[in-house]
């Protein structure tokens, strides 16, 4: 998942900058394999979807189910 962000945004270090935090932040969560929930809907946008919340935190926003 996190090199699909990686794709969509360029880098590492350019989703950092589009969040406003620090490379370091973003390469902690990859070390954890875990994105804070506060920083899901923000990736989401900043990647046009290409990221889903439901990727990021399926504990989340697991995926809906459509009634038959």
């Amino acid at each position: 998942m996190f090199e699909k962000i990686k794709a969509a945004c360029g880098s590492q270090a350019e989703l950092a900058r589009q969040l406003g935090i620090g490379v370091a932040a973003v390469t902690h969560w990859k070390r954890r394999g875990r994105i804070p929930a506060d920083r899901v809907l923000s990736i989401e946008r900043i990647t046009n979807g290409q990221v889903t919340r439901h990727e990021m935190r399926p504990d989340l926003y697991p995926v809906e189910r459509v009634a038959p």
